[in-house]
C-alpha cells in the first residue's frame, strides 16, 4: 500500500471525566480500507470524535498525526479541511437547506473555490443515480423526512461529492436493510483509491458481506486488543465479542 497518512500513538481520551481511550494505537496507509469493530461503548465513536477534535472528547495523552502533521490541536473544521470527512449515525436533519445548497457549501469550504452550480448539479445527479438515490431529493431540506436508509445514502453522496483524503464512516451500516448496505458499499468502492482511505467504525459485520477491506481491528473496553485480516470479522460473526479481553 501507499504512504501513511492516519497515524494514532497512545491516545487516551476522557468523556465527562470518564476515561473512554485507553492507549490506543492505529496506523492508516494512502489506499486501504480499515475497519473498527466492537461491543457498544468500546470507544469506537469516541475513536472517530477524537480524531475530529470534537470538543466533549478530551486527549489526555497521546498523538495523532495526519500527512505527518500532528492535528491534536486543530479546530474541527481545520481538520475538516485538511482532508478529513466523519459521517454520522444520526444524520443531522437541517429545516430550509436543500440537499444541493448544503452540499455547495460544503464543497466551497473545502476547495476554497467557487462552485459551479449547473455542473454541480449535473455531478450530483448522476452520483445520486448510482446510488440508487432519487434525483428529486436534491431540492429537498437535508434529511428532513428523509427515511433512514436515504439518510445515510446521503452521507455516503457527500463523501463522494468532498473526495475528502480520509473517510470516517461511524455506524452507516446501522438500521439498512440489506439492498441498503450493498449501495452503501458501492459508494465506498466509488470513493477509495490508491491516494485516500477509508475507515469504518461498526459493531457487526453485515456491511463486510458485500466489502473488501484490508484490516479489522477488534476495541474492546478502550483498548485494540487484536488487528487482523477480513476473516477476523467472520471470527467475530460466528463466536462474538466475549473472546476477546482487553
Amino acid at each position: 500500500m501507499g504512504e501513511n497518512l492516519l497515524e494514532i500513538k497512545d491516545l487516551h481520551v476522557n468523556a465527562e471525566e470518564k476515561e473512554i481511550l485507553k492507549g490506543i494505537d492505529l496506523e492508516i496507509k494512502k489506499g486501504e480500507i480499515h475497519v473498527i469493530m466492537g461491543p457498544n461503548g468500546s470507544g469506537k465513536t469516541t475513536t472517530a470524535n477524537a480524531i475530529l477534535n470534537n470538543p466533549m472528547y478530551k486527549k489526555m495523552s497521546g498523538t495523532i498525526t495526519f500527512e505527518n502533521e500532528n492535528i491534536n490541536r486543530l479546530k474541527t473544521d481545520e481538520i475538516a479541511r485538511k482532508g478529513i470527512f466523519m459521517s454520522f449515525q444520526l444524520p443531522e436533519e437541517i429545516p430550509g437547506i436543500s440537499v444541493t445548497n448544503f452540499l455547495k457549501y460544503a464543497k466551497n469550504k473545502m476547495t476554497g473555490k467557487p462552485v459551479k452550480i449547473f455542473e454541480f448539479k449535473e455531478e450530483l445527479k448522476n452520483r445520486m443515480d448510482k446510488l440508487n438515490m432519487n434525483s428529486k431529493n436534491m431540492e429537498r431540506s437535508l434529511n428532513v423526512g428523509f427515511s433512514g436508509g436515504e439518510k445515510k445514502k446521503n452521507e455516503i453522496l457527500q463523501m463522494l461529492v468532498l473526495n475528502p483524503k480520509l473517510a470516517i464512516l461511524d455506524e452507516t451500516d446501522s438500521g439498512l436493510d440489506v439492498d441498503a448496505i450493498k449501495t452503501v458499499s458501492k459508494g465506498i468502492e466509488m470513493f477509495k483509491n490508491e491516494n485516500n482511505a477509508v475507515l469504518i467504525i461498526t459493531h457487526n459485520t453485515k456491511i463486510l458481506h458485500s466489502l473488501k477491506v484490508d484490516y479489522v481491528h477488534v476495541l474492546v473496553n478502550g483498548q485494540i486488543v487484536k488487528t487482523g485480516s477480513q476473516e477476523l470479522a467472520k471470527e467475530i460473526e460466528e463466536n462474538g465479542y466475549n473472546q476477546f479481553k482487553a
